[in-house]
């Protein structure tokens, strides 16, 4: 399972240094955006990578999804505190979102077994 991690990890590395190579201005400026929307600030990283983990789910984006659970593990936020985000997806995004959760769920495990 941990398979999981590392192969969307490699062809999101490999993708973004495609797009980012093609130097379009207007995507360069969103990464950019994107990377410093989460850097610290009045609200701590953690805080932020759990509410981009649930607009994400809410959007239903699988990979926003795992983008996040890996960016907050890597923070240290638990598994009570995830599931307890993707709790709230859940309830806003209604049960549409089942799915996904059940994908985030698999995806949290492979980063506990790729430690």
């Amino acid at each position: 399972m941990a398979d999981l991690v590392k192969e969307f990890n490699e062809y999101r590395s490999k993708m973004n240094e495609k797009l980012l190579a093609d130097n379009n201005k207007i995507v360069k400026r969103i990464f950019n955006l994107d990377t410093n929307a989460y850097m610290e600030g009045a609200l701590d990283v953690k805080t932020k990578e759990l509410l981009g983990l649930v607009a994400s789910a809410v959007l239903r984006c699988d990979d926003c999804i795992k983008y996040h659970l890996e960016t907050s593990y890597k923070n240290g936020i638990t598994k009570e505190e995830m599931m307890e985000a993707m709790g709230i997806a859940t309830l806003v995004g209604g049960t549409i979102v089942i799915p996904h959760l059940r994908r985030a769920y698999e995806f949290w495990e492979a980063l506990e077994e790729s430690k």
